[in-house]
């Protein structure tokens, strides 16, 4: 059985070397078919006071021949076993596309179980879950997942032209899709705990109108901003998102507005 510490080098991933202890964690949870060496830059992109910690599920990268999760419930249950000894300090979860999905579900039963919440959820490129219908466009397609994966982009030139790649990745992108698929999680009651929300203005699969609806899910403050990029953020994009959340998380806390003192919505556009 594997101790703390190899469990912590399997799923939780530190990138570059700290001076001092950060005074917020941010734990980052990768796309669909995704690693968490996509956060690798984030310790230079980020204020010095958040220390981003990236979430490597199984079945990729260096968790390769381990089977991923194909069902949303034993996944966080897992991942609250494995985050429980990192919630000693203040934390906050951001979540692009699919692992929007699992940060959204974990503070679910973070909350359900009593246990320490995040400051803050981000959430980018994930159309919200009340836009689900239980149609999924992965499914049912006659190019089948490859097409999929190709119509998407963001997959490397080089893995789309190598038969060998591309099989070895299928495997894994169906089962992160499986859990997307088969979640259907309708809470009650929404989060107590801002969203921030990050939409690509040329997005078609997570357009801003559909990431809009992120709102209902707290009953705290809901900010989109929409950003000059398509479903996978490019540099630029990244570099804006890294900003916004880093503003949020040294910012001082926002006294709790007065009954009928407006709308805790906003909304900006990137250019």
């Amino acid at each position: 059985m594997p101790g703390p510490h190899d469990v912590d080098r399997r799923w939780l991933k530190r990138f570059g070397q700290r001076a001092e202890p950060a005074g917020v964690r941010l734990f980052c949870f990768h796309y669909a078919g995704g690693s968490a060496g996509m956060f690798r830059l984030w310790p230079r992109l980020l204020p010095p006071s958040v220390e981003p910690i990236a979430v490597q599920l199984p079945g990729r990268a260096d968790r390769f021949n381990e089977p991923p999760f194909q069902r949303m419930r034993p996944l966080v249950d897992e991942l609250i076993d494995v985050l429980d000894p990192f919630l000693d300090q203040p934390f906050a979860c951001y979540g692009v596309s699919m692992g929007a999905r699992v940060a959204w579900a974990l503070a679910h039963e973070l909350r359900d179980r009593g246990l320490p919440m995040p400051s803050h959820l981000f959430v980018a490129c994930d159309a919200a879950p009340i836009t689900d219908n239980g149609q999924w466009k992965w499914e049912g397609r006659a190019d089948g997942l490859e097409g999929y994966v190709r119509e998407m982009g963001g997959t490397p030139p080089e893995v789309l032209a190598e038969p060998m790649l591309l099989a070895a990745l299928l495997p894994t992108l169906g089962a992160d899709l499986t859990v997307l698929s088969t979640h259907g999680f309708r809470p009650s009651t929404p989060l107590d705990v801002p969203i921030h929300a990050f939409a690509g203005a040329d997005d078609a699969e997570s357009p801003p109108e559909r990431m809009s609806g992120w709102r209902v899910e707290t009953s705290a403050r809901f900010d989109l901003d929409v950003l000059p990029s398509g479903h996978f953020l490019d540099e630029a994009a990244e570099v804006r998102v890294c900003e916004a959340v880093g503003r949020d998380l040294t910012a001082p806390r926002d006294p709790e507005p007065a009954t009928g003192s407006g709308d805790k919505t906003g909304v900006s556009a990137g250019s």
